[in-house]
């Protein structure tokens, strides 16, 4: 049962439950780019999103990686346990595209000889910037420990989701996780995982997947999403 709105950010708002601890998190139909400068609303955005990751959740839980999901409970909503986020994003990177070909002069599609993960502070007004292991010490996100958790973590999603989307000729370029603290201190997925937050490309042709199609004009984003979500074999209600 949904009760008060406890956070509203950019694709997702929290609600409290009647259960102590376990929150409501509903997708929105809102689709952004460029830190919220670009903005639309699509209808069935909310619901494709809320099934792809329920669906990825389900998997990863089959494979140990534990994550605040509990189960989805309507079409754009699931139920999650509350977690204390650490302000600190997990990027893995398969390919080279998007801002490290910017950073480093790499050619997009460059595929990478191991998958490379990055960090980045999580905050829309500094543009998420890259950070170090030491920045989490030093301002209190997160400890090496936790942070080399997260890494770990990281790098089982990326051989479990990248082995069940290349079964359906998807590769899977790059992506970002959050993580967050329970009550016990231990460390768990949080957020999401669609292709709001993943690159996703066509394995023959390198068609666009992902929120790139928005970012870049360059056709339906629902249509997109309802692809990557017919192909994975998801039940859409």
């Amino acid at each position: 049962m949904k009760g008060k709105l406890k956070y509203e950010g950019k694709g997702k708002c929290l609600f409290e439950s009647e259960t102590p601890g376990q929150l409501i998190q509903e997708f929105k139909d809102d689709a952004t780019a460029f830190d919220g400068i670009k903005h639309e609303v699509i209808a069935g955005k909310g619901e494709l999103n809320c099934a792809i990751s329920s669906f990825i959740f389900d998997k990863l839980h089959a494979a140990g990686v534990r994550s605040h999901y509990i189960r989805r409970e309507g079409p754009r909503e699931m139920r999650v346990w509350e977690l204390d986020m650490i302000p600190v994003e997990v990027v893995i990177r398969n390919i080279a595209a998007g801002s490290i070909c910017k950073r480093l002069g790499l050619e997009e599609g460059l595929e990478l000889p191991r998958p490379l993960s990055e960090l980045f502070y999580k905050s829309d007004a500094l543009h998420d910037p890259m950070v170090a292991v030491e920045h989490a010490e030093l301002f209190g996100w997160a400890s090496a420990e936790e942070i080399a958790s997260m890494r770990q973590m990281a790098l089982q999603v990326n051989e479990v989701l990248s082995s069940m989307l290349a079964d359906v000729g998807i590769r899977l370029v790059d992506y970002k996780l959050e993580f967050g603290r329970l009550p016990d201190g231990g460390i768990v997925l949080g957020d999401e995982i669609t292709p709001d937050g993943c690159r996703l490309w066509d394995a023959e042709t390198g068609r666009k997947l992902d929120k790139d199609v928005f970012r870049q004009d360059m056709g339906g984003l629902s249509e997109v999403y309802h692809e990557v979500a017919t192909r994975l074999g998801i039940p859409l209600r």
